[in-house]
């Protein structure tokens, strides 16, 4: 994806909004970015149409001041009586997650903060939050939110996490691909759970795609789940976000986007794969 707007990019977060292929993107400089996703005849990706760029507030409704709290790396999308109604973020450095309210497909509005562990909110390191997803009404932790670290492991050098939740809340922790990382999550409408983890090569980035049973995600266990996909190479970048939706023919997909970093020799890649029946 290229725009000719500077603050487009950074992308660590994905969430799709409508029916329509309406999504929100953050960036790690703290702002959503926003558009309609349109397909060819052949139902593949062809181009993000309406963007809007637009900074994300803080709960006094002023953008973000600073760049160690603009730091946004994860999205997921809060559904009200089966529609989509807010977005729910999280954030690195300055960890936090924090809700926002959507009006017309886009995001907006001061931020109105969820609280979240002492542990976790004092982990204050671009390591800490890196996804957060919320279990589908298929699931049995419906409703529940899952916090997933990056960098933060236990002496097993699992990745520590923390559902949020009324009745499915407490501490879990996730084993990936070794010299892997998880940079986000989504959940399939089944309530299965997608990990996206990503990491660096020999002059290229890594990444895998692991699918964990819906039994299996739940607080005070060990999540682990088979590979779905493995790439590495100059087919993929620095793949940071996940979101699940159905496209035009009906079919799941899932699509991931990378974060340039804002620097020239990275990109910011659009990348669908249809989930096989």
């Amino acid at each position: 994806m290229i725009s000719r707007d500077d603050a487009f990019g950074g992308f660590s977060g994905i969430g799709f909004v409508s029916p329509a292929h309406h999504l929100v993107m953050v960036s790690d400089r703290g702002n959503f970015v926003s558009g309609q996703l349109i397909y060819d005849d052949a139902g593949h990706p062809l181009a993000l149409i309406g963007v809007e760029v637009e900074a994300i507030q803080n709960s006094q409704g002023a953008p973000l001041p600073r760049a160690f709290s603009r730091d946004a790396e994860a999205l997921d999308v809060i559904y009200r009586d089966g529609r989509p109604a807010a977005l729910r973020v999280g954030y690195e450095n300055l960890t936090r997650v924090a809700d926002f309210a959507l009006s017309g497909n886009r995001p907006g509005g001061p931020a109105r903060e969820i609280p979240i562990p002492d542990w976790l909110a004092g982990t204050r390191t671009n390591q800490s939050l890196e996804s957060v997803c919320i279990a589908p009404p298929a699931s049995p932790i419906a409703g529940s939110t899952l916090l997933l670290t990056e960098g933060v492991t236990d002496r097993n050098g699992d990745h520590v996490g923390w559902f949020l939740g009324n009745r499915d809340k407490g501490p879990v922790t996730f084993r990936g691909t070794l010299d892997l990382s998880p940079s986000d999550c989504a959940f399939l409408p089944n309530g299965d759970l997608l990990v996206l983890e990503r990491g660096t090569g020999m002059l290229s980035f890594t990444m895998a795609l692991r699918r964990v049973p819906a039994t299996k995600v739940r607080p005070d266990t060990l999540m682990e789940g088979e590979v779905l996909l493995s790439a590495a190479g100059s087919g993929i970048d620095n793949m940071e976000g996940i979101a699940v939706h159905t496209a035009p023919g009906g079919e799941t997909r899932i699509t991931l986007v990378s974060d340039d970093n804002f620097n020239g020799w990275q990109r910011n890649l659009l990348l669908e794969f249809a989930l096989a029946r």
